[in-house]
């Protein structure tokens, strides 16, 4: 009977073996592998910051980058992508009160030319 010579990756390769995943598109390939190396080591920022990459949602990316935010208080590539979040979750939010406060406005003109006519009407 021959032996099989398999030899399951290390934490490093499986990294790098995501990485590349991840880099050709398979999204869901890289998620589990990324899964294998954090349930290996719950600190692995690269693992994290990867995931947040290929996050499904903006919710999800968000949370993957705080949780690597939490072991690398110092990371500035994080730091800059929660910024980034934050300033156009910010800019939407001004945008909809704009168009709002302009659909307003143009109502209140709208009513009181409507409120001169009627005034003004002769009788």
């Amino acid at each position: 009977m021959a032996e099989k010579n398999t030899k399951l990756p290390n934490r490093e390769e499986l990294l790098q073996m995501a990485i590349r995943t991840a880099r050709d598109g398979n999204k869901e390939g890289a998620r589990v592998m990324f899964r294998q190396v954090l349930s290996e080591d719950k600190r692995n920022e690269r693992a994290m910051i990867w995931m947040a990459q290929i996050a499904e949602t903006k919710a999800e990316r968000k949370q993957w980058l705080e949780r690597a935010l939490n072991v690398n208080p110092d990371n500035e590539q994080v730091k800059a992508a929660l910024k980034k979040m934050a300033y156009k979750r910010s800019a939407r939010e001004n945008r909809t009160l704009l168009i709002f406060g302009v659909i307003v406005g143009v109502l209140l003109v709208l009513l009181v030319i409507i409120m001169i006519a009627i005034f003004m009407a002769p009788k």
